[in-house]
């Protein structure tokens, strides 16, 4: 099967020969200037980078680190050292200096290119002393080693370099709610089998655009954004910073666009800070001024011309799925892994279930074990865990399926359904199992909860902490806690109907962190670190137990 892969770099080749002029990616300048490059601009950049690269004599297949926000030379450094043979090992752009040591160590970088860093400072000291530092173009302030224009002083390789389908080509560190991160290896034949597929299954081709803005490093953005653009030969525009996201979205105007249920959220939240919901409910009803209103409002948030618009990453709540179908957008859910180059399932346009992802993606294999895990078999399995063989060993099976950690269930029809995560479930005092994620969901709906995590670990019944939206936390400031406190038990009356009675929340607590990347509640792709939220707030579990409200308030 490896033999009828398109290779990435035997793609970009073609498209750097057959279209060299045709724009590839726009990049934000400071100032407000833009940088348009050519395939052929970044073809030459690639080039004389792997030149540079390979004059440093590396043993071949020696890793290569990127630290970088995305920008149009974190694709380009990726090539390069593809085509120079080695590895490229991507780490997230806001870890501290800890994280960041321990990836470079374990990973054995031999050197690291920097780019555009928000706190480059408080980075810096994870890089080991004796590790040569490159900085690219959009570089924080300081010394490095070499800078890009002494890599582009060399002249560009003249061979079109080819890679083995089974060279690995990339260790991905998984951004991990635990402990150290796991070094996932993705080979040359697993980006392009996903690659190659996904841009099949889409139909996206040299006329679509994408921004990138949610980090290069993680599996998601790689494959939609870098592979897909190399696959489909879809033109890059890239965000230069959350203030001047909603400015960069309406430049691209994007026709494909991948999001996390955060970013499909504060789209929502925008909207609302604008208009009430019950204003646009009314309007969104109204025959023909709804279809105006919800093309008007797509239009101004960037949003008009997309064709595909997907979410994935953790699941999305289904009256979020149901404003956006109202305004005219059809949002659709993705899963996937790190260990699968993010391409297991998605939901097909038109093909909405309620509470469903959707289908498997073509030429993915998908068994449901008998404790209830969903694994998985294609041609984007990873080749394991770098340095790891044990924990391979656990994660895929003898004959090749990824054990994902999650449980599900199919439809007749082949559609997924996520119940949980098998560690994450916990045993209540009265010994009855307790699958956290699905209550999550459902409180999830509520529009002025943006986070919630339901813990019950030894107690009679579970609690749901939930972090109020920013719209929430300012009605609470200002004295509106009546009207907020009674919408709210509402919602866990509903809830806990639909719940076994020993899964029904006795309370919601109501903290007063807001849980982030920065204080270290979320990891980098923004999920929540159980073990660090039932350690911060696992002093009060017992106080909030006994307590009688419905609705607490954690000040």
């Amino acid at each position: 099967m490896a033999d009828a892969i398109r290779l990435p770099l035997a793609v970009f080749y073609q498209r750097e020969a057959r279209h060299p002029n045709k724009r590839y990616m726009v990049q934000p300048l400071p100032g407000g200037q833009l940088e348009e490059l050519s395939w052929a601009d970044v073809g030459a950049q690639a080039r004389r980078s792997a030149n540079w690269l390979r004059s440093r004599e590396l043993p071949q297949g020696s890793r290569i680190a990127i630290i970088s926000k995305n920008c149009a030379h974190w694709i380009i450094a990726d090539l390069a050292i593809w085509m120079a043979g080695h590895v490229s090992v991507p780490l997230y752009p806001n870890l501290t200096a800890e994280s960041v040591r321990q990836v470079l160590d374990h990973s054995e970088a031999a050197l690291v290119f920097i780019g555009k860093l928000d706190d480059w400072p408080g980075m810096a000291a994870g890089v080991p002393d004796n590790l040569p530092t490159i900085g690219l173009p959009l570089r924080p302030p300081g010394q490095f080693s070499y800078l890009w224009d002494d890599l582009q002083a060399c002249a560009p390789i003249q061979d079109d370099p080819t890679p083995a389908a089974d060279q690995l080509a990339s260790i991905i560190y998984t951004s991990g709610t635990t402990g150290m991160p796991k070094g996932v290896m993705h080979n040359f034949s697993n980006l392009g089998f996903a690659a190659s597929h996904a841009v099949e299954l889409f139909g996206v081709d040299e006329d679509d655009r994408v921004l990138s803005y949610l980090p290069l490093c993680h599996v998601a953005e790689r494959m939609f954004v870098e592979l897909a653009s190399i696959y489909a030969g879809q033109t890059v525009f890239f965000a230069e910073s959350l203030e001047t996201f909603l400015d960069d979205l309406r430049r691209a105007r994007p026709t494909v666009l991948f999001g996390v249920p955060r970013i499909w959220s504060k789209f929502q939240m925008g909207v609302y800070s604008k208009m009430s919901a019950a204003r646009l409910d009314f309007l969104l009803k109204l025959p023909l001024i709804g279809r105006l209103v919800g093309n008007k409002i797509l239009a101004g948030l960037g949003l008009d011309a997309l064709r595909y618009a997907l979410s994935g990453a953790a699941p999305v709540p289904e009256t979020l799925l149901d404003w956006y179908q109202r305004l005219g957008l059809e949002v659709l859910e993705v899963y996937g892994m790190t260990e699968n180059c993010g391409y297991s399932h998605v939901c097909r346009p038109g093909r909405f279930k309620p509470g469903w992802i959707g289908q498997n993606n073509p030429g993915v294999e998908v068994r449901i074990a008998a404790d209830g895990e969903v694994q998985v078999r294609s041609g984007a399995t990873m080749q394991g865990y770098y340095q790891d063989p044990q924990k391979t060993a656990e994660t895929i099976s003898a004959d090749g399926f990824l054990r994902t950690g999650d449980k599900g269930e199919q439809d007749g029809e082949g559609n997924l359904r996520l119940t949980g995560r098998i560690k994450e479930i916990f045993k209540t005092s009265k010994g009855k199992y307790v699958a956290p994620a699905p209550i999550e969901n459902l409180l999830a709906v509520h529009s002025r909860i943006e986070q919630v995590c339901v813990v019950g670990d030894g107690m009679a019944q579970p609690l749901a902490l939930c972090v109020l939206s920013e719209v929430g936390r300012r009605e609470a400031s200002n004295g509106i806690r009546g009207d907020l406190e009674s919408s709210l038990k509402s919602l866990l009356e509903q809830v806990n109907q639909a719940l076994d009675k020993h899964e029904r929340v006795q309370r919601l607590v109501l903290v007063k962190d807001v849980w982030a990347v920065d204080n270290g509640f979320l990891t980098p792709t923004l999920k929540i670190k159980r073990t660090v939220v039932e350690g911060t707030y696992g002093p009060y579990f017992a106080d909030w137990v006994e307590r009688g409200e419905t609705v607490l308030w954690h000040e």
